[in-house]
């Protein structure tokens, strides 16, 4: 028992020495932020009327709602609004966030103030959790009470109480919101040489967020609350993931500096041509450097086949549970279905695609990828997944309802996707984790091939592995898809 009792209290020794070295620091930059925040009325003042006045004018609209649909008999509606009323309540005073994180680093310099913090014995690592803790506490628990009080409001008035897993859903995700928004900013103002190149930064964190409200809202009126709390988990992710970032890129050197920032065009055009221009010649771009560029891609390409292997599966069986067809099995004719013109009016009247042809596919497939490549730099390489997640929660989709029909899904995967799926799947794998890696290598320090130059290294390196290995890949598998994959299904269907 003796020996038990001296190890407890060297355990809670230990906690007690890692908290006063490493958290109570970073408290007490936190303390003082928001000290300095709560006695600047400009920043005090928005904060409270929104949490006061807004509830009030959200609960206005929601018992207007309710006496207005209850002489139409459209109460489902009204109550779908007041779930949506309550984000819209904790959003607003979580974009304050916004603005005190622009002013974590950045604003202190204008003022002159920097030089004294940078002095104090802290390290980076305080440093940054305690500004980031600064600017994140006031406004989440601002949104707390503006939710809390708009919840009070409408549960007195209107009669309607949200569940408990609701409230905790929406709690969660104005939560997740601000600390995304907050990452975001405090890596801007940390990087930024003024306030005013830092707000024109933050409009690349404004505008995703208010497209994910409007997304949030969308889910909330049809109550798809399985898909929220998923948006909740990958909103937690990027949070991490930019968080990570923030620290692995603060230098305290760079804060003090006062040169403008200034875009070297020459070095990233250089830098992305020496990445996309072969260097040895054609047999070398084959056996050495594309190879080179695929080992560089291990983890990307884990990450790829993970996310379609186990979350295509998973997002189309719970597709086809929740939005299942009515389907019978079809007698198809034959020759009906293998010509060409019928097969192109079929495709015409779907709206995909605006010609059933090689270079109708081809086109598609290229602006696809893309796309994703774009989106991938907006999204530290996460939205990537997006676009080739889609057509493989179709394939697990069709999968499961003709599995309910009796058909072998199996067999039918593998007779109309894997004749041109065989070169268009590895094709699109390849650029999707390439693009990735362009969106993710801002995550390494520049002086170890990350930041600018090395997204501008990396989109060349997609561009030369697109040119080289992807687009023959997808020319040849478009072509499959017209000509082979048509007569195969049809083979299938009335064998």
């Amino acid at each position: 028992m003796p020996t038990r009792t001296g190890s407890g209290n060297a355990q809670s020794d230990a906690v007690s020495s890692w908290w006063s070295r490493q958290i109570a620091p970073s408290l007490v930059i936190t303390r003082r932020e928001i000290q300095d925040t709560l006695r600047d009325w400009r920043l005090v003042l928005p904060i409270v009327v929104l949490v006061s006045i807004f509830p009030i004018l959200a609960n206005v609209v929601a018992a207007s709602g309710v006496d207005y649909v209850s002489q139409h008999g459209a109460d489902l509606i009204v109550e779908r609004l007041f779930p949506f009323l309550m984000l819209v309540v904790g959003f607003f005073p979580s974009t304050f966030s916004l603005v005190i994180a622009l002013e974590t680093f950045v604003g202190e310099k204008e003022r002159h103030s920097l030089e004294p913090l940078l002095s104090a014995p802290l390290t980076d690592l305080q440093l940054y959790v305690g500004k980031l803790l600064a600017a994140t506490l006031p406004p989440v628990l601002a949104s707390y009470l503006g939710m809390l009080v708009y919840t009070l409001l409408l549960g007195f008035t209107v009669g309607w109480w949200p569940s408990a897993s609701l409230f905790v859903l929406a709690v969660t995700l104005s939560t997740m919101t601000a600390v995304l928004m907050v990452a975001g900013a405090v890596i801007i103002s940390s990087q930024s040489t003024s306030v005013r190149a830092a707000n024109l930064l933050a409009s690349f964190i404004i505008l995703p967020m208010a497209l994910l409200l409007q997304a949030q809202s969308a889910l909330l009126l049809y109550a798809h609350y399985t898909a929220l709390w998923l948006i909740a988990l990958a909103l937690l992710i990027v949070a991490v993931l930019l968080i990570r970032l923030g620290i692995r890129l603060f230098n305290r050197e760079q804060l003090l500096g006062t040169d403008l920032d200034h875009l070297d065009l020459r070095a990233g055009l250089r830098t992305f041509w020496s990445a996309l221009w072969p260097r040895k010649g054609l047999v070398a771009l084959y056996t050495r450097e594309i190879p080179e560029i695929v080992r560089g891609l291990r983890a990307e390409l884990i990450v790829v086949l993970l996310v379609l292997v186990i979350g295509g599966a998973a997002i189309g069986a719970w597709a086809a549970n929740q939005f299942p067809l009515q389907l019978t099995v079809p007698s198809l004719d034959v020759q009906g279905i293998a010509d060409r013109e019928v097969m192109q009016e079929l495709i015409n009247s779907s709206g995909l695609l605006p010609r059933f042809s090689p270079g109708a596919i081809l086109l598609h497939n290229i602006r696809a990828l893309v796309a994703a490549a774009m989106l991938a730099l907006l999204s530290l390489g996460t939205l990537a997944l997006l676009l080739l997640l889609a057509p493989i929660a179709v394939v697990a989709y069709a999968g499961v309802l003709l599995t309910r029909l009796g058909i072998d899904a199996s067999l039918f995967v593998v007779i109309a996707v894997l004749p041109h799926g065989l070169f268009e799947l590895p094709a699109a794998i390849l650029a999707t984790a390439q693009a990735m890696r362009a969106g993710d290598i801002i995550l390494q320090p520049p002086d170890q091939g990350g930041g600018v130059l090395g997204i501008v290294r990396e989109m060349g390196h997609f561009a030369k592995l697109f040119i080289a290995v992807v687009l023959p890949l997808l020319a040849l598998a478009a072509w499959i898809e017209v000509h082979v994959t048509p007569q195969a299904v049809v083979w299938f269907m009335n064998r």
